[in-house]
């Protein structure tokens, strides 16, 4: 029996100020009306969430203080799609040179998890150091690279997943 899975997908960026500057004031104001659009979208599953009370907080890491994390799942490849390129969020990406710095590396990672699977943020993580390492694969993946859920299913890690 083939068991659903759902999209796991974590990016990052460099912050050019602190979240709590100036410079970033409009970009925080955003957060809140562009987080519920995610959360109300059709095929939203889970948000990482630093507060269910303050809508602004951002994710506390420890992977360095101008590092600002999401990471969220969803049923479907053409779910996550839509809400990045076909909601109100993609008038949010278009201006993100204005809060964000270039990266010339990779800083957005996909990856199939069973459903119900909650990946941790060190998962997430790890899954963005081995795309940096290797390349796309079915165990890291953009959407320029993607790869089918049916190509993850057997993978160690889908299987672990399961347990």
């Amino acid at each position: 029996m083939l068991s659903v899975m759902h999209l796991a997908q974590l990016n990052i960026a460099h912050m050019r100020a602190p979240v709590d500057s100036p410079e970033l004031a409009e970009f925080v104001a955003l957060l809140e009306p562009i987080n519920t659009i995610a959360d109300e979208a059709p095929g939203f599953v889970w948000r990482l969430k630093e507060s269910e009370e303050d809508p602004t907080a951002t994710v506390v890491h420890e992977y360095g203080d101008h590092l600002l994390i999401n990471f969220s799942v969803w049923e479907s490849r053409e779910t996550l799609w839509n809400y990045v390129y076909r909601s109100p969020h993609l008038g949010v990406l278009r201006r993100r040179r204005e809060w964000f710095l270039r990266m010339a590396e990779p800083y957005i990672v996909m990856w199939w998890i069973p459903e119900g699977h909650i990946p941790s943020l060190a998962e997430g993580m790890r899954r963005l150091e081995r795309l940096k390492a290797d390349g796309p694969g079915p165990e890291a993946f953009t959407f320029n690279a993607f790869y089918d859920s049916s190509e993850a299913v057997s993978l160690p890690a889908a299987a672990e997943a399961r347990k």
